[in-house]
């Protein structure tokens, strides 16, 4: 029987997600841990440094991930592998030399002068963190989904137990030994880094299987070639993170000390981690579609299958905005009392990753036909405007209008990729099913909102026959185009 190629690309997902959203589910469980342990400010902290991690994250790997998939196919792959991952061990152990001469310089810069300690935790979770990057892309490439989940998964559980074990159950221990080696200001908080630090040891660890193959190398004729594909993805990826981090990181300076700027971050931060699931769903897809997208490019009906893609991430999208925002109720437990105050952002953060996963798919456009220096260019424009609107709205709006900026920018990023795109690699995406999927998304959202005066059971009662027949309808639209789509 021939294969569908989205039905294949579901279960790759799917797989992809044990090792992608089943970890991040778990840690996401360590969001109201951390609300009920540690005050707002604290959060704050918690939540801007991880900022700045996923930051030289992206630093660190710059677009060596997306270099590896690309030049593997058309080079042998274990060649590919060997000069990504010489550079990447590299250019990390610079970057580490750099931090250990320089991190009480860098923490007095950003505030963190009585903490030194978490610039060279953050520091050795990026290196470790960024060294992974490859072999995973490794197993991506081998379509060892399997192992891949395995690891991550043991990551997280091992996160969140060292969490546990220091911060609950031993936390004199866990303050004393802390005061010794850290001084006496040092709280709990350190113990967070260190829990996710060991945890992305033992993930190196785990992927020796990758890793013993490696040989030192770096093949001028093959890596400059990569460089330079790399790094205009190397752009892209930190005008993303400044797209998606820098409100975490500016809050703290455009509001006025009166309103507990630490404080505001932390409510931001919590809040935000509720619209995260779309996040994860973004994630898990891109895993499973990044490598799946550059196998079936050089087929003759490539465009119109990413077409029918498309409308398939759109309604799982719209399912899980439903989702959060018809059942906030429950939702709102996920963090503490005390953060629920800026509920109110999680269905603009919600729509705003939405848009950003629709233009993760409107990018294959550059991707397939290598010129990633046009995506750049969007990148940065939306990077841009993203620093200018949190200028002009936080100081006003607060984390609302970090909250808008990501809307916004989102929106007409999403907008130039589709109008660009369709002018280098044309895809005839069905924009009227997209727009009609949205209208009665928002519509089902809007009329769930008129509900908010009745009693819990039968809101929740209402919104599950809204959700249910939201889901029907797009089921039923779109069952025959996927039986029909044979290989």
């Amino acid at each position: 029987m021939a294969k569908n190629p989205i039905r294949s690309l579901a279960g790759q997902t799917a797989v992809y997600g044990m090792g992608t959203i089943l970890p991040r589910l778990l840690n996401y469980f360590l969001v109201p841990f951390y609300t009920r342990v540690f005050d707002q400010a604290i959060y704050g902290q918690i939540t801007e440094l991880y900022a700045y991690i996923a930051f030289f994250m992206v630093l660190l790997t710059y677009g060596m991930e997306t270099a590896f998939f690309r030049f593997a196919q058309k080079h042998d792959p274990a060649k590919v592998f060997n000069n990504a991952m010489s550079s990447i061990i590299l250019t990390t152990s610079l970057f580490l030399l750099l931090i250990f001469l320089f991190y009480q310089p860098l923490a007095n810069s950003i505030h963190y002068n009585g903490h030194p300690e978490y610039i060279l935790f953050a520091a050795l979770i990026v290196a470790f963190d960024a060294i992974t990057a490859i072999p995973f892309a490794m197993l991506r490439k081998r379509n060892k989904a399997r192992l891949f989940a395995i690891v991550r998964l043991v990551n997280v559980v091992a996160n969140i137990g060292m969490n546990i074990l220091f911060i609950i159950v031993f936390p004199e221990i866990s303050l004393q030994i802390g005061a010794l080696i850290f001084g006496p200001e040092a709280g709990l908080v350190v113990w967070v880094f260190f829990s996710n630090l060991i945890s992305s040891i033992l993930s190196l660890m785990m992927l020796g299987s990758v890793l013993k193959s490696f040989r030192w190398q770096i093949d001028s004729t093959l890596f400059r070639p990569m460089m330079r594909y790399a790094l205009p993805v190397l752009v892209v990826g930190l005008a993303g993170m400044v797209i998606e981090m820098i409100d975490k990181i500016l809050l703290k300076y455009l509001l006025p000390e009166a309103e507990n700027p630490m404080a505001q971050l932390g409510i931001y931060g919590a809040n935000y981690k509720l619209g995260v699931m779309m996040t994860l769903f973004i994630q898990m897809f891109r895993y499973a579609a990044e490598p799946f997208f550059f196998a079936e490019a050089e087929k003759r009906d490539a465009p119109e299958l990413f077409a029918k893609i498309m409308n398939y991430f759109v309604i799982s999208g719209l399912l899980i905005f439903l989702i959060v925002t018809l059942y906030i109720d429950l939702f709102q437990h996920f963090i503490g009392k005390s953060y629920r105050e800026g509920l109110g952002i999680v269905p603009v953060v919600l729509i705003a990753n939405l848009f950003y996963g629709i233009y993760f798919n409107l990018s294959i456009w550059y991707k397939l036909t290598d010129r990633t220096a046009d995506g750049a260019k969007i990148s940065i424009a939306g990077a841009v405007l993203t620093i200018v609107l949190n200028i002009l709205l936080i100081p006003i709006f607060g984390y609302h209008g970090a909250a808008w900026t990501h809307f916004v920018c989102y929106f007409l990023m999403m907008t130039a990729s589709w109008y660009w795109g369709q002018k280098v690699y044309s895809i005839p995406y069905n924009l009227k099913r997209v727009f009609l999927y949205a209208f009665i998304a928002v519509a089902v959202f809007s009329l769930a909102k008129l509900t908010v005066e009745f009693s819990l059971t039968l809101r929740l009662v209402l919104n599950t026959i809204m959700l249910g027949a939201f889901t029907l309808f797009a089921f039923l639209k779109e069952q025959k185009p996927l039986n029909n789509l044979k290989r």
